[in-house]
């Protein structure tokens, strides 16, 4: 066997032998790169005689047409091969269920979803968003609405109270979101139309009560407001929020220092297979007390009793969040479980409005 055949022998095996593409162009430079086996025999030509040109040339061009040519084929395969392996560790498994995007994961809580379902009906019906602090002084919280100190509605609202300050005054966390009504009048001139949704604080903790929990409250005070245009608005923000084209109350005589008249509503409900169904059946159920501002806390915060009146209501945020949307514990509002998020809570894009609906 010659040398030239030796050399296309071990060329052929390393080609075959490739095991991939940066392999097998080491295995094509070494054999036909400008310093490569088969060219450094092809330079030699010029050497020869005519004779041995013919002859050798010959010889040493069908071997560079043969490595060339397997060089070809194993390339080939190895491209299919590294094709084959991509596609193989890409798939997508077209079976499974489509991920939802970011935006479509994450849950609005129900508490801020009716938080904005309560800001869009009030919208609608012309009242402004007023806002206060957590932390109020007793004189906010309680003096200015008619509760004066030793008055026994005060053990109703037992709280956190902080020690005294420098100047000896003693704040505690609010026990209703009253006080922003007390700072709207004395800073706005009537008329006054605000809710007032955020934070407040009482000492309660069980199925139905929390330390820490949410209200909203609703003031009108104007020249001519009555008991009349208070359970209309009522009435309307019932069949809006429960989404029912009509709901019979009740409205029951009480008693709260800040009004008086003060009144207790009841709405007119089914309870069925554990279910509460607003506008139809037979029953009652309690959902918000209200009543005409009295004229103490008016005078209280600077506004003159026979020149103006009004009316206030106030409702738990957390309580009719539950009756909506069948929360049996109010605890769980506020435990942070993700699952429980996931079966109550709103996609992101749902915007409550009174046209689409509050809800859907």
């Amino acid at each position: 066997m010659s040398d030239l055949q030796t050399l296309q022998i071990e060329i052929l095996a390393a080609i075959a032998g490739a095991s991939d593409e940066a392999a097998i162009e080491a295995v094509r430079v070494g054999a036909l790169g400008k310093k490569g086996s088969i060219s450094a025999l092809l330079s030699t030509l010029g050497k020869m005689t005519p004779e041995q040109r013919k002859t050798e040339g010959a010889a040493i061009n069908l071997a560079k047409d043969v490595v060339t040519q397997a060089l070809t084929a194993r390339r080939d395969i190895l491209k299919n091969a590294a094709l084959d392996a991509r596609l193989a560790s890409e798939t997508i498994d077209v079976t499974l269920p489509l991920r939802e995007s970011a935006a479509e994961q994450g849950r609005i809580h129900p508490l801020s979803q009716v938080m904005d379902e309560l800001t869009t009906i009030f919208a609608d019906m012309g009242f402004a968003i007023a806002e206060g602090p957590d932390i109020e002084t007793d004189d906010y919280n309680f003096t200015r609405l008619n509760f004066p100190e030793g008055h026994p509605a005060r053990e109703m609202h037992d709280t956190f109270y902080f020690n005294p300050d420098a100047e000896g005054v003693r704040k505690l966390l609010r026990t209703h979101t009253s006080p922003v009504q007390v700072r709207t009048m004395l800073t706005q001139k009537p008329p006054i139309r605000i809710i007032c949704p955020g934070r407040t604080y009482r000492s309660d903790s069980d199925q139905t009560h929390t330390p820490m929990f949410h209200q909203v409250e609703g003031l009108v005070i104007d020249k001519g407001s009555h008991l009349g245009h208070l359970k209309w608005i009522l009435h309307e923000f019932c069949k809006a929020f429960f989404e029912v084209d009509n709901v019979n109350m009740r409205f029951r005589p009480s008693f709260f220092p800040f009004t008086e008249p003060s009144l207790e509503v009841d709405i007119q409900c089914r309870r069925d297979k554990n279910e509460i169904r607003f506008g139809e059946g037979d029953d009652w159920l309690e959902i918000l007390g209200c009543g005409m501002v009295h004229p103490n806390v008016l005078r209280a915060c600077d506004i003159d009793p026979d020149v103006y009146q009004g009316f206030a209501w106030g409702m738990g945020i957390d309580r009719i969040a539950m009756l909506k949307y069948g929360m049996a514990d109010l605890r769980q509002l506020f435990e942070g479980d993700v699952r429980w998020l996931n079966n109550y809570g709103f996609k992101p894009l749902e915007v409550p409005t009174l046209a689409g609906g509050l809800s859907t």
